[in-house]
């Protein structure tokens, strides 16, 4: 089980695909490189206005020193400022212990289910009855956010699987999300042809 994080953010009208291309383009292999491990990226299909995303760290030490030398890394400083033109919100951020998770390829469309159980025992009876392994299921990692440069949800204890399951007798978020598809990775200095050059960039944090 990971430390990991579930991300929403909020863009700009018509920003998406400029911070996906650049997140896909420059984040991915950024954040790689520091030992941060990418989970799914999405475009949630019931907003054109919002990406969604993971990722996931060993444990919280991991996350810390992955993180401070993520956003004080070359990557970041170059593309940051493009990134957070594209954002509205950045701060909607669940910190969360489970699996992670990454969508099969050829995937189309994942379900993600965010809930609020009132009695963690009774959810516990749901989640035997209702879910297995392929729901990566994932529950509030309590620890501190000992990186608050990045804010995260507090105050809620949630739970969150991934894929179609009996809806559950509490409050809950469903989310329809397109997976999106890895950036071609070429040659060293050698840019993908994807027929149009990108637009200003986008990114990920603050």
């Amino acid at each position: 089980m990971s430390i990991v994080e579930l991300r929403q953010y909020t863009l700009h009208p018509g920003a998406r695909e400029t911070l996906i291309e650049l997140f896909e383009r420059e984040f991915v292999t950024g954040q790689q490189a520091v030992g941060i491990t990418l989970g799914g990226r999405f475009r949630d299909l019931d907003d054109p206005d919002r990406f969604v995303w993971l990722r996931a760290f060993p444990d919280m030490a991991h996350r810390r020193r992955a993180l401070e030398a993520f956003y004080t890394g070359p990557v970041w400083r170059e593309h940051r400022d493009t990134a957070n033109a594209t954002m509205i919100d950045s701060d909607d951020v669940l910190l969360l212990r489970g699996p992670g998770f990454t969508p099969e390829p050829g995937t189309s469309e994942v379900l993600a289910t965010v809930c609020h159980p009132t009695d963690a025992a009774d959810f516990d009876t749901y989640a035997a009855r209702h879910l297995g392994p392929g729901h990566a299921l994932h529950r509030t990692e309590h620890a501190e956010n000992d990186f608050p440069r990045l804010p995260v949800r507090t105050g809620e204890d949630v739970r969150i699987w991934f894929g179609p399951a009996e809806p559950a007798p509490w409050p809950a978020q469903r989310l329809r999300l397109e997976p999106v598809k890895p950036w071609p990775r070429a040659s060293p200095g050698v840019r993908p042809d994807h027929g149009r050059e990108p637009g200003s960039a986008s990114e990920l944090g603050r």
